[in-house]
């Protein structure tokens, strides 16, 4: 069962980019600092990965995954550190 909130959602209108600006702004002038950016940094061109379809074997990806699961990191980034180590 959902819980109504109390707050009138009908009525509710998004806030524009112009406003969030504004909302930035003035925390900044009432915290003397600035706000950090958020977000992640984007990459340079050279970094940036290419989304590519292939097809490898299933004891291939099985490795994969163990290694990613040994290391907490996804099997794609296993993958890809073994083939860059190759290069």
């Amino acid at each position: 069962m959902k819980r109504s909130s109390g707050f009138p959602w009908k009525r509710a209108r998004r806030v524009t980019p112009a406003e969030t600006e504004a909302f930035r702004r003035a925390i900044e002038e009432s915290t003397g600092k600035p706000r950090a950016p958020r977000g992640r940094p984007p990459k340079p061109e050279e970094e940036r990965h290419r989304a590519t379809s292939i097809r490898l074997h299933p004891r291939v990806l099985a490795w994969a995954r163990r290694e990613a699961a040994k290391r907490g990191i996804g099997y794609q980034t296993v993958i890809n550190q073994t083939l860059l180590k190759m290069s």
